[in-house]
């Protein structure tokens, strides 16, 4: 197979694969979740390794709309305290430092959802509000014949999720993509 046959083939199979993960997402979340997110005072989105750049781009899109975001680990993250909300994610579903900064959240009153693979994540019993997404993780390989490699197939649904999220909040809030294009940087 040419590599140029090779990549729809390819396309065609992960989308497949996205598809079936979604239809196994409860689709209730979503209006718990724009609840959640427009109900804090401050949000803070925390993840390790690549679901960490799956959530600093929820970050900006959330920015976009308006909404006081900020990334765990940037020197301009605030302390988070009652009212405030961290949006985490852990596929794996028990992290060290995720389940540290959980704790740090909630002993300052603080709520917490968690986006996990796991459906007996340890670290489910520690947020207010825990977010199934049922994809292939690097702490569940399958033998399957996946497409994706490691932990992306739960990556690249977290991107979808995080994206129909923000269509969701951009709808609700009354957000046009021209009043979120105004909130881009100019520093490119």
């Amino acid at each position: 197979m040419s590599d140029n046959a090779g990549f729809p083939a390819w396309i065609r199979s992960a989308c497949r694969e996205l598809e079936a993960i979604a239809d196994q997402v409860d689709a209730t979340i979503f209006d718990q979740l724009v609840e959640e997110i427009l109900g804090a005072r401050r949000i803070a989105l925390h993840a390790l390794g690549r679901e960490g750049l799956m959530m600093r781009a929820l970050a900006m899109r959330l920015f976009h709309l308006g909404l006081p975001v900020h990334v765990v680990g940037d020197m301009t993250t605030p302390p988070l305290h009652g009212g405030d909300l961290l949006i985490t994610s852990a596929g794996p579903g028990a992290l060290d430092t995720t389940e540290a900064l959980i704790g740090i959240v909630r002993k300052s009153g603080g709520r917490v959802v968690l986006l996990t693979a796991e459906p007996q994540a340890r670290l489910s019993g520690f947020a207010d509000r825990t977010i199934l997404i049922p994809a292939k993780t690097m702490a569940r390989p399958s033998g399957d014949s996946s497409p994706f490699t490691m932990g992306s197939a739960f990556e690249a649904i977290q991107f979808m999720v995080s994206e129909y999220l923000v269509a969701r909040l951009a709808e609700r809030m009354g957000e046009s993509e021209e009043a979120m294009r105004a909130r881009h940087t100019n520093l490119e």
